[in-house]
């Protein structure tokens, strides 16, 4: 176990002030509390790009179906996805699955306590390393990620472009230099929560900040000027997507989409981006002509669904299709399943809103 966090013996600064403010204000988490560095990483990949409140259900979830690393390992990736299905960033799970296979095969199940030996598996980067090393293994390591940079931008006043490899390499120094020897972990900890909870980006709720005396953004009245993020947001792209759902003597078409692409390793309904103006039902009878070799008829429109990406975001006209001829390829990516089948193969949130129509129409 890693020290108590209260450092009684030394002065009260920064470090000590955030812990003893952790020990009276910081979150009860499902995942907090314990050293098991296997469920600390589950929870700190879940929660790249992700609230805490949607995470809760998903962690409990994938632990009862994964309660340890080996039995994550000896899953197919079919499972995994299944499990993860609705938390988006899809690469995730699938990196995780491929870590959890490594150390079993690589590190005899037992995962490596430095952060260098972190950062070489699949998924893991310098917060992650950094986080799973301190609170499961004791490691005088700093995290950095959005919350603890807006603390420290805050606190001593940094100008430097957050987001710039210059401004981002003078941060992890300075937050590395406040981590107390021995008590990584619940400081770790506690900069996250202050910056969740407190020092937040629109609204800080600086009167009841621990490090309220020695900010020097708020001294300034420049608070809600920092953290400095130079960079111009892009205007977000908009695809127009045809799909369709292609029936044949009772079953429907479902093609799984290559590991390499958006939402790798889910299964859709054959769909495409629409070029130009063309017609959306000619646009989807080209799209299943060319890439799956069969001839459909195309009906009526099912649906029209919207969804959001963080780079972009989508519009996508879901119609009625019959199969007409052709036969598809005998590959494992792509079946034809009855619609009560459905349930059981993973897909990202539009597909999913159409199988559960075709469930309760079957």
């Amino acid at each position: 176990m890693c020290p108590p966090g209260i450092i009684t013996a030394m002065p009260r600064s920064l470090a000590a002030r955030l812990l003893e403010w952790y020990a009276l204000h910081g979150r009860s988490l499902p995942w907090r509390g314990t050293r098991n560095p296997y469920r600390i990483w589950v929870a700190e990949i879940m929660l790249q790009q992700t609230q805490v409140e949607t995470v809760k259900p998903y962690y409990h979830r994938w632990l009862k179906r994964f309660p340890t690393l080996r039995a994550l390992a000896a899953a197919s990736e079919r499972e995994v996805l299944a499990v993860w299905e609705g938390l988006g960033y899809y690469s995730r799970a699938r990196n995780l699955h491929r870590a959890a296979e490594t150390v079993v095969k690589d590190y005899s199940g037992q995962m490596p306590r430095t952060v260098e030996g972190l950062r070489a598996l699949p998924g893991i980067g310098s917060y992650t390393a950094a986080a799973i090393a301190s609170i499961a293994f004791c490691v005088d390591a700093a995290v950095l990620d959005g919350n603890v940079k807006r603390v420290l931008a805050r606190v001593f006043d940094f100008r430097e472009d957050v987001k710039s490899p210059r401004g981002e390499k003078q941060l992890w120094a300075l937050a590395q230099s406040l981590v107390p020897a021995g008590h990584a972990a619940d400081y770790n900890q506690a900069v996250m929560d202050l910056g969740a909870t407190v020092c937040t980006p629109r609204a800080p709720k600086c009167p009841a900040c621990p490090l309220r005396r020695m900010c020097a953004a708020r001294k300034l009245g420049v608070q809600l000027q920092r953290p400095v993020m130079k960079r111009e947001p892009a205007a977000i792209p908009h695809h127009v997507l045809v799909a369709g759902v292609i029936h044949k003597g009772g079953r429907v078409l479902i093609v799984q989409r290559p590991s390499e692409a958006l939402l790798g390793g889910l299964w859709a309904f054959p769909s495409g981006r629409r070029m130009g103006r063309e017609p959306l039902a000619e646009r989807l009878r080209r799209i299943v002509r060319g890439e799956w070799g069969l001839e459909v008829k195309v009906g009526v429109r099912r649906q029209t669904l919207a969804h959001a990406f963080t780079h972009f975001r989508i519009t996508q006209h879901v119609f009625e299709c019959e199969w007409q001829n052709g036969t598809v390829k005998r590959d494992s990516a792509i079946k034809w399943v009855r619609p009560s089948e459905l349930k059981n193969y993973p897909m990202g949130k539009t597909d999913r809103q159409v199988a559960k129509g075709l469930i309760r129409e079957a």
